[in-house]
């Protein structure tokens, strides 16, 4: 978290993150009127930055703090309307390559004690930067 802090501060605050004892990781998102869209529904956006900021944060997880590793593909297929309640995300890694970093991000209401209904399911890629050669 206090790497987001440091090169994130303007969304930091707008997240919880948890890493259990097995080392798996989920980004909470308090829910509030600036994430509504009418009809009381979370914003899709909202949701996206959800997903996007947990799948960041799995992949420096893996890898270290590298700034500059960018989103280079992203689809959220939306599947229930959450309510006023955080949400949840749980992001998995399924190709970690030297380049690129493939994977998904299911996200839950809070309420779903068991995680078995996603509200929404997000598919991303991310660009990890070449290192740099030291001499």
């Amino acid at each position: 978290m206090s790497f987001l802090k440091q090169h994130f501060p303007q969304v930091a605050e707008s997240f919880v993150v948890r890493v259990s004892d097995e080392g798996r990781l989920s980004v909470e998102m308090p829910v509030n009127d600036k994430h509504l869209r009418p009809g009381g529904t979370v914003s899709g956006p909202s949701m996206f930055a959800l997903a996007d900021v947990a799948f960041y944060l799995a992949i420096l997880q893996k890898i270290g703090p590298e700034g500059l590793t960018v989103t280079t593909s992203a689809t959220i297929n939306f599947m229930r309307k959450p309510g006023l309640e955080p949400l949840v995300a749980i992001p998995q890694i399924h190709k970690l390559g030297r380049h690129l970093v493939v994977g998904i991000v299911l996200i839950y209401a809070a309420s779903d004690p068991m995680f078995e209904k996603p509200v929404a399911s997000a598919s991303l890629t991310y660009s990890i930067p070449p290192k740099q050669e030291t001499s």
